[in-house]
C-alpha cells in the first residue's frame, strides 16, 4: 500500500511506515495513493460473511501484499473478535452498535487493529526499534479513543502509550477508562480543549529535536492505520440490511475529528453502495459551515454533551479534501451535513427510549435526529437511514439521567473501571511542559 501525504504529494511512503510514523514529515496526513475496488462476487456474498471474514478481504484489499496473507489474516481475526450489530430503532432507522468491544465504544475497531499492526511492524526489518528505545505512541483524545488506545496497547513490549485529555471535558467513567490502566499507559491531563491536547500533539511530531531522542507515533485517527478500519463496519452495516433496505442508504456519522466519515467515503470508494452520507455534528459544526458556504474557518471547540465530538478544527477534513481534490461541489454529492443544538440531544435521548425503549449515547443522539430530519426531505423518500451508534449510553450517565429522569445502569465491565483510583499528570497546554515530561520520563 502507498500512500502520499496531504500536505505534497511527492512525499510518500509506505503502509508500515505510515503506521509506525503517525503523522508524515512535512506535518500532512497520510492518505492512499489510490483506493482498491472490491469485486462484485465480494459484495454478492457480503451478507453471508461473519465480521473477521468481511474485515479480512477489506483490510487485504487496502493492504495488498505488504503483509502477506497468512500473517494478516490472523492479526484481523484477533482485532475484530467482536460484532457490530444492527439494531431497528424506527421504521426507517436502525441503528449500528459499534459499542461491542472491550471498552465499549467504537474506537475499539481502529486501537485494536493498530496496535496487532505495529507489533508486527516492529518486527519486520527496517521498522524494529532504534537507539531511541521504546515507540512512544502520543495521542489526544475527547473521551473514548484514550480508552480504546489504553486497552489496545496495554503491557505491549517495546510500546508506551502517552494519553493527552483535556481537564474536566470528558465524562467521569471515560477518565477512569483511561488513567487506570497503568503499566505502559500513561495519562496526562491537560488544562485546556480537546483542540489544545491536538495541536500539542502535532507539535511535538514536528519537533526535529525531540525526533532525534524520541520515536514517536501516533495513536489518533491521524494514523492511517486507526482510520482504515473505520471502513469496515459500513460494510458490515449493510450486509445485515434487507434487500430492498440496502439499495438507498443514508449513513449518518455522529462527526468530531472526521475518520468516521472519513472511513465511510473510503467504503463507498471501494463499491460499497452508499446513497448519501450525513455528516452530524453537535454545535462544532465547522465542517458543517463549510459544506454551506464553502469556506473552512477553524475555531475553539465549545463544550456539549456529546464532548467526543467538541472538536473545531478536526484533522481529517485535509483527507476529505484530498478525497474530492478540493472539488466542493462533488462532495456535497456525497455528503450533507446537519447541526444539532445541546437541548436538542438531550430531548432526543429522552424522546426515544421513551417511545421505543431504545436508549442511545448523546453522540448517537446528534445522529439519530439528524436522520429523522433529512430523512424526512423529498429527496430522501424511502431511504433507509443508519445512524453510528458510537458508544455505549452508560459511559454518559452524568449527561443523560437528567433527560431521562431516572439512573442508567452500569455494566459490570465499566464499574470494575470506576471502583480503580485515577493515575494522571496535569499538565498546562504550553508544549514545553509536555516535551520535558516525554524526555524526562522517557522508557
Amino acid at each position: 500500500m502507498h500512500l502520499y501525504s496531504t500536505n505534497s504529494h511527492t512525499l510518500q511512503t509506505t503502509f508500515l511506515h505510515a503506521a509506525m510514523q503517525g503523522l508524515a514529515g512535512d506535518g500532512g496526513l497520510w492518505m492512499p495513493t489510490a483506493l482498491p475496488r472490491l469485486p462484485q462476487s465480494f459484495f454478492e456474498e457480503l451478507p453471508r460473511l461473519s465480521m473477521a471474514d468481511m474485515a479480512v478481504q477489506v483490510m487485504q484489499a487496502y493492504i495488498g501484499d505488504e503483509i502477506p496473507a497468512q500473517d494478516l489474516e490472523p492479526l484481523v481475526r484477533d482485532a475484530f473478535n467482536f460484532d457490530a450489530p444492527l439494531v431497528r430503532v424506527s421504521e426507517n432507522i436502525y441503528a449500528l452498535e459499534l459499542f461491542h468491544g472491550p471498552t465499549l465504544a467504537f474506537k475499539d475497531f481502529g486501537a485494536r487493529f493498530m496496535a496487532r499492526a505495529m507489533s508486527y511492524a516492529r518486527s519486520v526489518q527496517g521498522v524494529q526499534a532504534d537507539s531511541r528505545g521504546d515507540l512512544c505512541v502520543l495521542v489526544a483524545t475527547s473521551g473514548d479513543t484514550g480508552s480504546a488506545v489504553a486497552h489496545g496497547f496495554w503491557n505491549v513490549k517495546g510500546i508506551r502509550v502517552v494519553i493527552l485529555y483535556p481537564q474536566g471535558k470528558v465524562s467521569d467513567v471515560q477518565e477512569k477508562q483511561l488513567t487506570t490502566m497503568g503499566g505502559n499507559i500513561t495519562a496526562i491531563e491537560v488544562q485546556g480543549t480537546f483542540d489544545d491536547c491536538q495541536a500539542l500533539v502535532k507539535t511535538a511530531f514536528q519537533d526535529a529535536e525531540l525526533a532525534k531522542k524520541i520515536a514517536l507515533t501516533s495513536a489518533n485517527s491521524i494514523n492511517i492505520a486507526r482510520l482504515l478500519p473505520q471502513s469496515l463496519y459500513y460494510f458490515r452495516a449493510v450486509a445485515q440490511l434487507s434487500d430492498d433496505a440496502r439499495k438507498d442508504v443514508v449513513f449518518c456519522t455522529p462527526s468530531g475529528n472526521f475518520g468516521n466519515l472519513t472511513g465511510g467515503l473510503f467504503a463507498q470508494r471501494l463499491g460499497l453502495p452508499v446513497k448519501k452520507f450525513l455528516a452530524a455534528t453537535n454545535r462544532n459544526d465547522t465542517f458543517v459551515q463549510y459544506l454551506a458556504s464553502g469556506e473552512y474557518y477553524a475555531k475553539p471547540s465549545v463544550e456539549t454533551p456529546s464532548n467526543a465530538m467538541d472538536v473545531g478544527n478536526p484533522s481529517n477534513f485535509a483527507r476529505i479534501q484530498a478525497l474530492y481534490g478540493g472539488n466542493l461541489e462533488a462532495m456535497r454529492r456525497d455528503i450533507a451535513g446537519a447541526t444539532i443544538s445541546d437541548a436538542e440531544t438531550l430531548e432526543t435521548v429522552a424522546r426515544v427510549e421513551k417511545t421505543s425503549g431504545y436508549l442511545m449515547c448523546p453522540h448517537t443522539a446528534v445522529g439519530y435526529l439528524a436522520t429523522e430530519r433529512f430523512l424526512q426531505t423529498p429527496e430522501m423518500a424511502g431511504a433507509t437511514g443508519v445512524v453510528l451508534a458510537t458508544a455505549h449510553p452508560a459511559k454518559f450517565g452524568t449527561v443523560i439521567e437528567p433527560a431521562l429522569g431516572k439512573p442508567v445502569t452500569l455494566p459490570e465491565r465499566l464499574q470494575d473501571y470506576v471502583r480503580k483510583e485515577k493515575h494522571a499528570t496535569l499538565l498546562s497546554n504550553n508544549y514545553d511542559q509536555l516535551k520535558a515530561f516525554l524526555l524526562t520520563s522517557q522508557g
